[in-house]
């Protein structure tokens, strides 16, 4: 394509759909005598005849409505590039798709999001909540919140949140008539609280470690969720033993409603990671994984 031909084809695109040389001339900022000649030598380079003139009207001939269907999606694509180049001057601005989960979406963008968003208004974000693994390309999405230790190595993953620990822990009820587990086996004479993984994952398995051992136990029970917050309630209600997050139980433990079982084989892994394919972000993306970033907390 010759310098030039570009802007030549969408102003024939202008002319076309306004059937005008007129309109489309104000349109395009130029004079109609200025459009017509540049029509007039389009149609020379290509050797074919785009636009029939009469002295009261202007219309694609049967050749010019052809490239018309074609001109429109490529300028319209050409249009959104030129749109996204926003993205990476100025103010940082543009929208952002997340997925995460709804842990995640609780502890990590919960306390953060609402300030970023009134911080920086020229920036939108969409959170999609699924506890799934999704692949972020294909879901469109800029990037995701999931645990270290889950995020493909392939990935750029950014520390959002501090290690965690997840407990067994059951109601000074429940052991009433149970014994206290000592190691992860004795969870089989236990009436444990399942979590279902969608999407084909099976059961999510209750991990353990101790002195190097790594255990992965899939407990049997009377209940299985796909909902946190249900989970928790039925434990907390003595319905069996739980598999959550430290974080979401300590002050339990801490006041005698929840005994904490198993703490030995129960280490820290890492927490949640905000995590992306590729090291180009826009700068919106950039200044959100700065207000997310995890900083550990620095000796007094």
């Amino acid at each position: 394509m010759k310098r030039g031909d570009l802007d030549d084809l969408a102003a024939f695109a202008a002319v076309a759909r306004a059937r005008s040389f007129t309109r489309a001339a104000a349109e395009l900022g130029l004079s109609p005598s200025a459009l017509s000649h540049a029509m007039r030598s389009l149609e020379q380079r290509l050797g074919v005849r785009l636009l029939a003139r009469t002295t009261r009207s202007v219309a694609p001939t049967a050749a010019g409505e052809r490239l018309l269907q074609s001109l429109d999606p490529a300028l319209a694509e050409v249009a959104r590039g030129l749109s996204a180049l926003g993205d990476w001057r100025g103010v940082p601005s543009g929208a952002i798709r997340l997925t995460t989960f709804s842990s995640a979406a609780r502890t990590v963008l919960a306390p953060t999001l609402p300030r970023f968003l009134r911080d920086h208004p020229e920036i939108s974000v969409e959170v999609i909540v699924d506890d799934r693994l999704v692949d972020l390309v294909a879901g469109g999405f800029d990037a995701g919140i999931r645990f270290g230790e889950t995020v493909d190595l392939d990935m750029v993953a950014v520390p959002v949140g501090p290690p965690l620990r997840t407990l067994v822990v059951g109601t000074p009820g429940y052991f009433d008539t149970r014994p206290v587990p000592i190691v992860p086996g004795d969870l089989e004479a236990h009436n444990c609280i399942n979590y279902r993984l969608l999407g084909g994952g099976g059961l999510l398995p209750w991990e353990f470690e101790f002195d190097g051992r790594e255990v992965r136990f899939r407990p049997n029970g009377q209940l299985i969720v796909n909902d946190e917050v249900l989970a928790a309630a039925a434990v907390r209600a003595g319905a069996g033993l739980g598999y959550m997050l430290a974080d979401d139980v300590a002050e339990e433990i801490a006041d005698g409603r929840l005994i904490q079982v198993l703490d030995a084989w129960c280490p820290p892994f890492p927490g949640c990671h905000l995590y992306y394919p590729s090291r180009q972000v826009t700068p919106a993306l950039r200044v959100l994984i700065d207000a997310l970033r995890w900083k550990a907390p620095t000796d007094m």
